[in-house]
């Protein structure tokens, strides 16, 4: 895993407590929500508020409808903070981009299976690069579209809204492939991370990490929690745990 320098009732098979050592929970942010022109003190109050990593969601108005980030930008963040950053490519071309993002700072790359004409040379390429592998899958492309590089991947992040832009409801109908994802990660016995992206809140955070994920990324649920970053941590962690315990 990275380091910085810092459900019952439902109709699939869900973690059950105790059949497997629990993988810890992370709460990792992504900056879609916040003041593009504070990034820097953005990032440096949600390192404080005790999140575990920080997610760059980039976008290229291709493969999604929306632009937002180029790896200069996060450059300039990286010195005001010390936990982790992952870049989340939602880009028609991540081969390209692989360099520029690792040198920006991004330990862990995340690509989608859909934007890769081959993805074992992607992961790989991310790999020479020097950076950490992750594999996302959108919505509709289901989890056997990863089976066959998990050994390749630090972790599967299973989108629980269609990518492109923040703020989107939670689809629920996400949790049996979040399951399927973890039981294919068990059976393999590998050492790969579930992450779950799309409308993570505290009424959402406890069905995704029921369903075997670990990784919990939110935007909207911590910039907009009245009672500050840090009480929207703290309590997102706590239900996630719960969730599991």
């Amino acid at each position: 895993m990275l380091t910085g320098e810092a459900a019952t009732g439902t109709a699939y098979d869900a973690v059950v407590p105790g059949s497997a050592p629990a993988r810890p929970v992370s709460i990792v942010p992504s900056v879609l929500p916040a003041d593009f022109a504070r990034l820097g003190e953005e990032c440096a109050a949600l390192e404080k508020a005790g999140v575990d990593r920080i997610q760059w969601d980039v976008m290229d108005g291709r493969f999604v409808p929306n632009l937002t980030l180029g790896p200069d930008i996060i450059a300039a963040c990286r010195p005001h903070v010390t936990v982790p950053f992952e870049a989340h490519l939602m880009v028609e071309a991540p081969d390209e981009l692989v360099p520029r993002y690792v040198e920006a700072g991004c330990a862990l790359l995340i690509v989608h299976a859909e934007a890769c004409r081959h993805l074992h040379r992607t992961l790989a390429a991310i790999a020479e690069a020097g950076a950490a592998a992750g594999v996302a899958l959108n919505p509709a492309t289901p989890a056997s579209a990863v089976a066959h590089v998990l050994d390749l991947v630090e972790l599967v992040l299973v989108m629980t809204v269609n990518p492109g832009f923040g703020g989107q409801r939670y689809i629920a109908t996400m949790e049996p492939k979040i399951a399927e994802v973890r039981g294919m990660i068990l059976d393999g016995d590998h050492d790969v991370d579930v992450e779950v992206d799309g409308g993570i809140a505290a009424d959402t955070i406890a069905g995704a990490a029921a369903a075997g994920a670990n990784i919990l990324v939110a935007g909207s649920a911590l910039f907009r929690d009245p009672e500050g970053l840090e009480h929207a941590v703290e309590d997102l962690r706590t239900r996630a745990t719960a969730a599991v315990a």
